[in-house]
């Protein structure tokens, strides 16, 4: 068997088993389902009150802020899907000793302990966020070109992989400290600041400094803000933001790969 074919294989064992553990506590699934429904339906409720009072928040139009809501929802669905609750747990299976077990797989540990699990029921929330952005684009009349479809794609594939890459490389120091739940509600705090528009943090010095910080320090206001820049023909300044983003994106993985595994080197087994 080929190696893609192998990660293939295993990917869909994972898929297979985080199905038939939802459908083993279908309680929780629904009520995940409709928790999560609550939530998407109070925050479309909450903008368009304040759009009821304001035509424009900074440069976005309501149908406009709204496709920049799905996006943020669209990227947070699909981490929180496959890869937070496999990062969230990486400190459990340091203290259990069940790392062990990951490390003797003939095959790549991070992409063992990224995807084992998965919150299948979080799914519903990337189809909330689709149908939002479909609403979006079709009420700001805006005609959606091949080649925009594509860059927003791409732009989604690398917000994901920002995210990822920030969560596993902050999971990683569990190595070292035991647990890390204070640094993963540091990633929980400071990815707060993508849920608002980069253009929004301006006015202030204060600001300013903010938006430089999580535009080019630590690209947080970019993953998302991009992305829905380009879906739905807004200019970028600089144009060039769209290359910086999915060379962040790219950059940030390779740094928390190599912070992954040096950190791997440092592990005392359960039995040591």
């Amino acid at each position: 068997m080929s190696s893609i074919g192998m990660y293939r294989r295993v990917l869909t064992t994972f898929f297979r088993n985080s199905l038939l553990r939802e459908l083993t506590f279908r309680g929780n699934f629904l009520i995940t389902l409709v928790t999560r429904g609550f939530w998407f339906t109070m925050q479309i409720v909450m903008f368009d009150l304040i759009y009821r009072n304001v035509n424009r928040i900074n440069d976005w139009s309501r149908e406009e802020y709204f496709g920049f809501m799905a996006t943020g929802m669209l990227i947070n669905a699909i981490v929180e899907t496959f890869f937070m609750p496999n990062c969230a747990r990486f400190s459990e299976l340091i203290r259990t000793g069940d790392l062990d077990f990951a490390l003797l797989k003939p095959i790549d540990t991070q992409f063992l302990v990224s995807l084992e699990k998965m919150e299948l029921a979080m799914m519903s929330q990337i189809l909330f966020s689709g149908g939002l952005l479909v609403y979006s684009v079709t009420s700001a009349q805006h005609l959606v070109t091949w080649s925009e479809l594509g860059m927003y794609g791409l732009l989604i594939v690398a917000a994901v992989t920002f995210f990822y890459s920030l969560m596993i490389g902050l999971a990683a120091t569990s190595i070292f400290f035991g647990r890390n739940q204070g640094l993963l509600d540091f990633w929980f705090y400071v990815t707060i600041f993508a849920r608002y528009p980069s253009s929004i943090y301006s006015g202030s010095p204060t600001a300013e400094v903010f938006r430089f910080l999580f535009s080019y320090v630590l690209p947080i206001l970019l993953v998302v803000t991009v992305p829905a820049r380009v879906l739905l023909g807004k200019a970028l300044e600089p144009s060039w933001l769209s290359w910086l983003t999915i060379l962040s994106a790219a950059l940030t993985f390779v740094v928390s790969r190599a912070i992954f595994h040096w950190s791997l080197r440092y592990y005392r087994s359960a039995s040591s």
